[in-house]
């Protein structure tokens, strides 16, 4: 693969989370949680991309998340649950796309709020249709998720580099 091949990166947020006695890591999902990890999933499928590598965060509740939503797809993708997902600031995560090997054409990382916002809205140099009005307006909730193509290496990304293609949040 060519670093001049188009790549894709969607970045889905953990589905609902509990509030039990435990700590933020362990937090598991809500019952709304594990209905719409599925329903992202499946969304996600009807995409068409066929992901080569889904970076995890080790959190309880995006790891049953990934669970529930990766039986969705067509094919699963090699999965790395990856500790710096967790709590991640943009620089974190910018560095951990940037660590992406170039025989990986299509990213998923599942993670955290306020990260994977942020994260889009800073690839974001453009977008198609209304994708940026609605990921602003509906702000980043729980299971949605944002797809952001570019062109060049993993190494290359940074601010504005990349189109939003696709913006999904359940309960629309």
């Amino acid at each position: 693969m060519s670093v001049d091949t188009p790549r894709r990166i969607a970045l889905l947020r953990h589905a609902k989370a509990d509030w039990p006695e435990v700590s933020d890591h362990e937090r598991p999902l809500a019952d709304r949680g594990r209905m719409d990890a599925p329903v992202a999933g499946r969304r996600l499928a009807e995409t068409g991309i066929a992901f080569d590598l889904a970076l995890c965060s080790t959190s309880a509740r995006t790891r049953e998340t990934w669970k529930l939503a990766v039986h969705e797809l067509p094919t699963r993708p090699r999965t790395v649950y990856e500790e710096r997902l967790y709590d991640a600031s943009l620089g974190d995560l910018l560095a951990l796309i940037n660590e992406t090997p170039d025989e990986v054409n299509d990213l998923l990382l599942i993670g955290h709020n306020p990260g994977m916002h942020t994260l889009a809205d800073a690839l974001s140099g453009a977008a198609e249709g209304d994708a940026l009005a609605r990921m602003t307006q509906g702000g980043f909730p729980t299971a949605a998720f944002a797809i952001v193509g570019f062109e060049g290496g993993w190494k290359s990304v940074e601010h504005k580099v990349g189109r939003l293609v696709d913006y999904w949040a359940p309960h629309d």
